[in-house]
């Protein structure tokens, strides 16, 4: 697989360079302009060609901002793509993911995380209340409204018609419970599925049937960690249940934590931004990893990959 992995790399370098806008500046980090309440720079603001800054918004409560720090590289001809994004075990807060999400975000996108931001110096409380499925639509209606104010530093400069709903194991199925949402173009299931038996579920957790699926109208994307995941076996059987929009699954044998804390997201971060930029950037390097016979993913070492036949 070595040959295979050089030539992966090598792939995934390209995708990148050719689906990002490309700044108007150099790639050094810039001091953010900030109109949050708080704010992190994490990792530099990530490897992509916008820096990206992790934020509080004081008008968006119990929510994370991931985004650019340099707004002024997008307008509504070049507008940021959205996620929308539920955390594992129904956290309130993204501090599991936010490496990997503040890669993404550095490739130009505004994402959005339930909960509250992760703090250096402030541990989170694992005993706070839960996060909902209802914390998703809050942000989509934020990003929305956001693009249309004309006081907000996102004014024009927001993708409305491409928001992706994605999320990690509760979040996850968080995302599935808001599937039908008709503003919603793309939805990513990360170490997660609707159960098999709901009798194994922790409490919180939404818990649709798996009748829910047949009202995703958009393309989905199932990565797993693998048949060591909890999640493999419930991810795995929605994906061969869905058969009347596009669907790719990908298992990488990491087990239901991901790679998410891994520097710049790892793996998982990888996959996540070359799906995002086929689907709402419509970049035709990054189809590659997930189209064709065989797809370019199914060539990385590690990865394992599965789609429908409205993807063959």
């Amino acid at each position: 697989m070595r040959h295979f992995a050089l030539f992966s790399v090598l792939a995934v370098a390209t995708v990148m360079t050719a689906c990002s806008i490309k700044p108007k500046t150099s790639n050094e980090t810039q001091k953010p302009k900030v109109t949050a309440t708080d704010f992190r720079i994490v990792e530099d603001g990530g490897t992509g060609p916008y820096k990206a800054v992790m934020q509080e918004e004081p008008s968006l409560l119990m929510h994370t901002v991931f985004c650019p720090q340099d707004l002024e590289q997008f307008n509504a001809e070049k507008p940021l793509p959205v996620v929308v994004w539920g955390n594992g075990a129904c956290y309130n807060s993204p501090f599991e993911h936010y490496l990997f999400l503040n890669e993404i975000a550095s490739h130009g996108y505004l994402i959005v995380a339930t909960g509250y931001m992760p703090k250096e110096d402030e541990p989170y409380n694992f005993d706070t209340i839960r996060s909902t499925s209802a914390q998703q639509i809050e942000s989509i209606d934020w990003v929305i409204a956001q693009n249309a104010d004309k006081e907000s530093p996102y004014y024009n400069k927001v993708d409305t018609k491409h928001i992706v709903a994605a999320g990690m194991s509760c979040g996850g199925l968080q995302t599935l419970d808001n599937c039908a949402d008709p503003r919603l173009s793309g939805i990513m299931i990360c170490n997660s599925g609707l159960f098999i038996n709901p009798s194994v579920a922790m409490p919180d957790m939404p818990m649709p049937s798996k009748e829910k699926l047949k009202e995703i109208k958009v393309p989905v994307l199932y990565m797993l960690g693998g048949n060591e995941d909890i999640a493999y076996e419930n991810g795995m059987d929605d994906f061969h249940r869905i058969n009347h929009v596009p669907a790719f699954a990908c298992n990488y044998p990491v087990g239901h934590g991901g790679t998410y804390s891994q520097p710049h997201g790892g793996e998982f971060a990888i996959v996540a931004t070359a799906w995002l930029d086929w689907q709402t950037k419509g970049c035709a390097e990054a189809a590659k990893m997930f189209v064709g016979d065989p797809c370019g993913l199914s060539q990385r070492e590690g990865w394992t990959t599965e789609k429908n036949e409205l993807l063959k």
